[in-house]
């Protein structure tokens, strides 16, 4: 399986075999579980309410019981009254997801499988700036006539061209270590270097 090599300045260098896991079968079924996961794995859960037990409030009662026309009350941490105790509230709690190896390995060449059958991954030789300036990054972007809301740049480690794309808007710059399927589903396009499809081989292989 091959696909065209570009340049920085969007000319086509030649082309590139790409490893088998690009035409890996797709599951939707994990590609959803993985995602839901991933997503789930972000929230902090520290949502909380305070039970009527909890609001700060003086124990006694707000009135007598009879005599007033009044209803009964006891407290005025009740939840029936204005600022009074939450029934059934959110509470913290731990929404972490546990992923196998096995899933998180399948789920990422399924990722890149689907990218790719949607034409949506762009080989670039080298991404090297001169200059650590985000207008040589929009340059970049211009000439590989690389659209989309959200980009994914799944290269080896670059600090210089991370740093540099930081203030370009759904630009994500990520070490292709670290990557993940849900980054590269994300992605409207997911823009890759030739060391970074080797590095990406030996992990997946491993």
């Amino acid at each position: 399986m091959e696909t065209i090599v570009y340049d920085a300045k969007g000319q086509e260098k030649g082309k590139i075999e790409l490893p088998s896991f690009f035409g890996t079968e797709v599951s939707s079924i994990l590609l959803h579980e993985i995602t839901t996961a991933y997503l789930n794995n972000q929230r902090s859960g520290m949502h909380k309410t305070k039970t009527r037990g909890e609001v700060s409030f003086s124990g006694a009662k707000p009135w007598k019981q009879k005599g007033t026309g009044n209803a009964r009350a006891g407290q005025k941490n009740s939840p029936l009254w204005k600022k009074g105790g939450i029934i059934f509230g959110p509470l913290p709690r731990d929404y972490y997801t546990k992923m196998s190896k096995q899933k998180k390995k399948a789920s990422l060449s399924m990722a890149f499988s689907a990218q790719l059958q949607n034409g949506n991954i762009m080989v670039v030789d080298s991404i090297k700036l001169e200059k650590i300036k985000t207008k040589k990054v929009a340059e970049i972007l211009k000439n590989l006539k690389v659209e989309g809301k959200k980009i994914v740049f799944a290269i080896a480690n670059d600090a210089d061209f991370k740093v540099a794309s930081k203030n370009i808007k759904n630009v994500i710059v990520e070490n292709i270590k670290n990557v993940n399927a849900y980054q590269i589903l994300w992605a409207d396009k997911v823009v890759l270097t030739p060391e970074a499809i080797d590095l990406i081989k030996e992990r997946q292989s491993a």
